[in-house]
């Protein structure tokens, strides 16, 4: 186990980070998801299985060993306060297409006078809502996600717009979005506009290997794998071991002593 002592928004960019991301809604996989040290567990209120009570109790099973980051349902002041009224350390804004969606959603997170998040929260409260406020603004990490054609098309403005901690490419919305367009073209086109406004480039991968060589290529932040991938994968793999094993059985002649892991 590792507890934080710098806050993710000061290690963005100054290290390769990893994420698991989770949807399944499972508060018990959120903890054992915490446990094998990633950097961050990104909590997916978009197409996730969390509701509200759960968001807080996966919030709660994070802490200390990893960022609670929250990928909200939509663009909005309510979703990202909700989020982040939770305790998590940031959050991940979907379908930003511009520089004003960015804005926007960086507003939403920053408490007044620099944006218009609104006070309040079960977690903010109950730890001493003052001295919450008074760090909130510089640890929250606002990231903001580039999967559309429109999206790509605005990446150098919306990399460039002030408060935007990180840009997370999401590889299959952007996928489905430019059709036969070249995916990796735009996610370079992408990669290329943070490099050169210095702001932290993420991207959606879906297994480890990939994600490693995606850190090779620049990405400061990678998602390693889903909960979603290691139960269907688990599964699979189960069922493919015993069919094998069942396989090598059959060609194998009985033999009359007892069965190797025999209790009886």
């Amino acid at each position: 186990m590792k507890a934080l002592d710098i806050s993710l928004r000061r290690r963005l960019g100054r290290e390769p980070l990893t994420a698991l991301w989770m949807s399944v809604g499972s508060t018990t996989l959120i903890e054992l998801a915490a446990a094998a040290e990633s950097d961050a567990i990104v909590i997916d209120m978009q197409h996730g299985l969390w509701d509200r009570t759960t968001l807080e109790q996966a919030v709660g099973a994070v802490a200390p060993n990893a960022a609670a980051l929250v990928r909200v349902a939509e663009n909005s002041p309510v979703a990202i306060g909700q989020a982040l009224d939770s305790g998590a350390e940031g959050v991940i804004v979907p379908l930003v297409e511009s520089a004003e969606d960015a804005a926007a959603a960086v507003s939403a997170a920053r408490f007044p006078p620099v944006g218009r998040r609104s006070g309040g929260g079960v977690r903010p409260l109950a730890t001493g809502f003052l001295d919450y406020c008074a760090v909130a603004n510089e640890r929250t990490v606002v990231g903001v996600m580039i999967e559309t054609k429109r999206g790509v098309k605005k990446a150098a403005e919306i990399a460039a717009t002030p408060g935007v901690d990180f840009v997370l490419i999401g590889t299959g919305d952007l996928m489905l979005s430019l059709g036969k367009g070249d995916n990796e073209a735009a996610c370079q086109t992408v990669l290329k506009a943070c490099q050169k406004a210095g702001v932290p480039c993420a991207i959606y991968t879906m297994t480890p290997e990939v994600a490693a060589q995606r850190v090779a290529e620049g990405y400061a932040l990678v998602t390693v794998l889903s909960d979603i991938q290691v139960i269907v994968d688990g599964f699979t793999d189960a069922m493919r071991r015993y069919r094998d094993a069942g396989s090598a059985a059959k060609a194998k002649p009985r033999s009359r002593g007892k069965s190797k892991g025999s209790y009886a």
